[in-house]
């Protein structure tokens, strides 16, 4: 390896381990938040959190890319209110409905979705490899998805925690396809815009549970969590991902997307005291299987 490409990877394979260790702690924190704080609150106020954290520091980066901001504005509005609000307010309304153990499993299969999405809109070459993974990938999720009974796959009898979770990986499997074209700018200036937006986003969600008298206003352990969520797996693991995505790039940072449902599992288990059934270890074995079988098919 280079010495450039070594020093790149010395600095980002840290930042993304500690991203995935940090979104595994996510799902545990929102499992802790259900009857402290309503999920469409706690994203509002998450996001509106990371801003306010981010802009002492990337005020000077804001004011030299604010050109690049007005030219690009749609495109950072539809990474903020996709990637940050969409995703979020799914899992944390999942969340209310599911295991913490099926909502981390189920996010390892954002990269199968990143794949589809980049052989659909980008035109990427698939091998039968890939191909095979990628079916294996979503074998995994659907088995996590029917609680081990394939059988509810085909009556569309879905919990709907776990649905919502389709829903998240989605949006987030969107954003991450979409930073291949992130528009040049600081990656400072690009997480304060995007958290902007998604603080803005979330509004008229937050909005909808006040109007239907569903929303449940933080207490203590409430708050607790919109500051770990806005600071930690928000502000912090968001910024890590997006820096490790420029050091050496969205393909290889993509693979450690894979350390999500490791990290949530094992921390939902002594963390929650949730139980680990032989369909999530199966499922979890067929998911990042098919990952490594996918990645290994990549050029």
């Amino acid at each position: 390896m280079p010495r450039a490409a070594a020093q790149k990877a010395a600095l980002a394979y840290p930042l993304l381990v500690a991203t995935t260790l940090a979104w595994g702690l996510n799902a545990v924190a929102g499992k802790f938040a259900v009857g402290h704080i309503s999920p469409l609150l706690l994203t509002h106020l998450r996001w509106g959190g990371a801003f306010i954290a981010a802009l002492p520091f990337a005020w000077p980066y804001l004011k030299q890319d604010w050109p690049v901001i007005r030219r690009h504005a749609p495109l950072l509005v539809a990474y903020g209110a996709i990637g940050f609000t969409g995703f979020n307010a799914a899992l944390y309304s999942a969340l209310n409905h599911t295991s913490a153990i099926n909502v981390v499993i189920e996010q390892a299969g954002m990269p199968g979705v990143i794949f589809a999405l980049n052989f659909l809109l980008l035109r990427e070459t698939i091998t039968a490899r890939q191909l095979l993974g990628f079916v294996i990938t979503v074998s995994g999720v659907a088995l996590i998805v029917s609680g081990g009974q394939l059988s509810r796959l085909l009556a569309l009898d879905l919990n709907r925690g776990d649905a919502l979770m389709l829903v998240a990986i989605t949006c987030y499997g969107g954003y991450t396809a979409a930073l291949r074209i992130k528009p040049p700018m600081h990656w400072l200036s690009f997480i304060a815009v995007i958290s902007a937006t998604a603080w803005a986003g979330s509004l008229p969600f937050a909005g909808w549970e006040f109007a239907t008298n569903t929303i449940v206003w933080p207490d203590a352990i409430g708050l607790s969590v919109v500051a770990f969520a806005a600071l930690v797996p928000g502000l912090i693991a968001q910024s890590a991902f997006i820096r490790g995505n420029e050091l050496i790039g969205g393909n290889r940072a993509g693979i450690f997307l894979n350390l999500v449902p490791i990290f949530g599992t094992l921390l939902s288990v002594l963390l929650l005291g949730e139980r680990l059934h032989v369909f999530h270890v199966v499922a979890l074995t067929l998911v990042l299987g098919g990952i490594a079988l996918a990645e290994r098919g990549r050029r």
